[in-house]
This record gives structure tokens, C-alpha cells and sequence, in this order.
């Protein structure tokens, strides 16, 4: 048996160990997937442009989209392993991560405060937070807005137990707060928006200085960290858009009008207020969120503890 030259054979061992060592997907030319779950807004807009397909195309990934009704019902795509990202409010991330899901916060939008609101009718005689002591207030419980009436509350001095809260789903609180059998109303836009200019309502307080109402992009930790290449990517297009919407809020509007059905005026004052901007997600934005968290425990919301950067991508700024 012939042996082979000393040279040849620390090429071929060190060829074999280079082999056994994993390479990202796109080194090893195989295609991978990018299942993008959205509700009617922001990521259909950016399905419509195609220019997120475009910029994947290189990196081998081969991109889908699924409508959703809602925030929550994503999270529980996520859970099963249908898609691989989505976007949601503040909220349903809390509960989804108390429930055991795998998700991560990729991505975050710029605060939103004056996207949601404490709603009174026209002609009522509450003229400030004080004057809601007592008095029927709906909203969707576990929601954006339930934190921000609590932290409301705090900062004008009310306890929680001051609130009298009846819980409604958005269109079943619009019908109660045309019938007038609530008092108020805290709602987002563009359901806020929509009962300014049809139904005459009044805000009385917006989130201006009490929470951020940002919303939030997530993926799950194993996606996030094996195709940062890829959410990179998707977080860039994303703020694309939100760039685009700023400096041409009436040609938003008007596609936004379209998508969700909605007379133009009304998206007109939704989108009117809207702040604009998409990145990354920080320490300092999950601390945030760890304060929804910390918040919703103490109500008894969610049934434990939950530490928010346990859902933090690997490379957390």
C-alpha cells in the first residue's frame, strides 16, 4: 500500500474538517424560507411593492405571506412553526411569552402616543381624567389601551380600583358608546380616528407623556439567530416604508383607505398623527416592555413573571 505525501494528507484532514464544521444556508446553496405573517397595514404595503422579494432573491430565500385577522393569532403561528415573522401592538407579546412561546422582538416602531386615546362623547360632561372615577369605561381587556388607562390613572393620582371597566372588543364598545351606555371609550386608531369624524366623539386624553404605544415585529429566537442577514434585511425595507408614509402622508392615506376600507377623511386624521420610523430593538426599548409585563402581573393578567429580554435576538444593543 502506497502513503501518501505528508502535504496531502493535512489538506485532505484539513478539507474533511472545514466540511464537518455547519455553514449558513446560503453558503451551502440551499434555499431558505422567510413566512412572513401580516395583518392588513404597514407589511401589506411592503408585499405590494415586492422590493423585499428583490433583496432576498441573493441571499437564496425564498419569501411567503399569510393575512391575519389580528396580533394574537400570529403569535400562535409563530407558536406552531407556521410562519417565521409577523408584526403586533405592545400587548399580545406578553402574553405570548408568560404562555411559553419561542419569539423574539426583532424590530420596533418609533413611539406612538397620540395613536390612542380615552374617548368621551360630544356633548359629555367629563372634562378630565379625575372625572372618570366611577364611571363605565370600555376597552379590550389585556390590550395596549388597558395598560395605558392604568398608567393614566397613576399619573393623575386615581387607583386602579377606581376604575369601573367594561370589557368590549372594538366594535361591540362602538356600538355601546353610540348607544351611550358606556361613559367612555379607550381605543387606537384607526377605530380612534373613525368615531372622531363619524360619531362626533371627544378625546379627552391621549398617551402623550404617560406610555409609548410602540408596535413591534417579532420572529421566533431560533430564525432571528440563524438569518440575522435575513430580518436585517426585512427591518430596513420595513422602515422603507414607514419613510415613504412620512413624507407622503396623502398618498398613504389613500392606500391605506383602500386596504382597510375605511372613508379617506378618516384615515386622513389617523395618519395625520402617526410617527414614523422602524429599527432594531434595544435594551432600552424591551425595558419598556418589561414595565407592560411588570404591569399585567400585578393585575393578575398573566400568571407569572416573565423577563423580557429572555426574548431578546442574540447581538441585543
Amino acid at each position: 500500500m502506497t502513503t501518501q505525501p505528508r502535504t496531502f494528507t493535512r489538506r485532505r484532514l484539513l478539507q474533511a474538517s472545514a466540511a464537518a464544521l455547519p455553514l449558513p444556508a446560503f453558503a451551502q446553496g440551499a434555499t431558505r424560507e422567510l413566512r412572513i405573517g401580516h395583518q392588513k397595514g404597514y407589511l401589506s404595503l411592503l408585499k405590494g411593492r415586492g422590493t423585499l422579494a428583490q433583496r432576498l432573491a441573493p441571499l437564496g430565500v425564498k419569501l411567503s405571506w399569510t393575512e391575519f385577522t389580528a396580533g394574537p393569532v400570529q403569535l400562535e403561528a409563530l407558536n406552531v412553526g407556521s410562519i417565521d415573522f409577523g408584526d403586533v401592538g405592545e400587548a399580545p407579546p406578553i402574553f405570548a411569552q408568560a404562555a411559553g412561546a419561542p419569539l423574539a422582538y426583532v424590530a420596533a416602531t418609533v413611539p406612538r402616543p397620540q395613536s390612542e386615546a380615552v374617548l368621551v362623547p360630544g356633548g359629555s360632561a367629563i372634562r378630565s381624567v379625575a372625572d372618570l372615577k366611577g364611571k363605565r369605561i370600555a376597552l379590550n381587556k389585556g390590550s395596549n389601551v388597558h395598560y395605558f388607562i392604568v398608567k393614566l390613572f397613576e399619573k393623575h393620582g386615581l387607583a386602579y380600583g377606581d376604575l369601573q371597566l367594561v370589557y368590549l372588543p372594538p366594535a361591540d364598545a362602538r356600538a355601546a358608546f353610540e348607544k351611550g351606555s358606556i361613559d367612555a371609550w379607550v381605543i387606537w386608531d384607526p377605530f380612534l380616528a373613525a368615531a372622531e369624524k363619524t360619531l362626533g366623539a371627544r378625546v379627552l386624553a391621549d398617551a402623550t407623556g404617560v406610555v409609548g404605544n410602540r408596535a413591534y415585529y417579532f420572529s421566533s429566537l431560533d430564525y432571528a439567530n440563524r438569518n440575522a442577514d435575513v430580518i436585517r434585511v426585512l427591518i430596513e425595507e420595513i422602515d422603507k416604508v414607514d419613510q415613504w408614509g412620512k413624507a407622503n402622508r396623502d398618498a398613504l392615506a389613500t392606500e391605506l383607505s383602500a386596504l382597510w376600507g375605511i372613508p379617506k377623511p378618516v384615515v386622513d386624521l389617523s395618519t395625520g398623527r402617526t410617527q414614523f420610523g422602524t429599527g432594531p430593538v434595544t435594551r432600552a426599548i424591551l425595558a419598556e416592555q418589561q414595565q407592560v409585563a411588570d404591569t399585567f402581573l400585578a393585575l393578575k393578567l398573566i400568571p407569572k413573571r416573565i423577563d423580557v429580554l429572555d426574548a431578546a435576538p442574540a447581538g441585543l444593543a
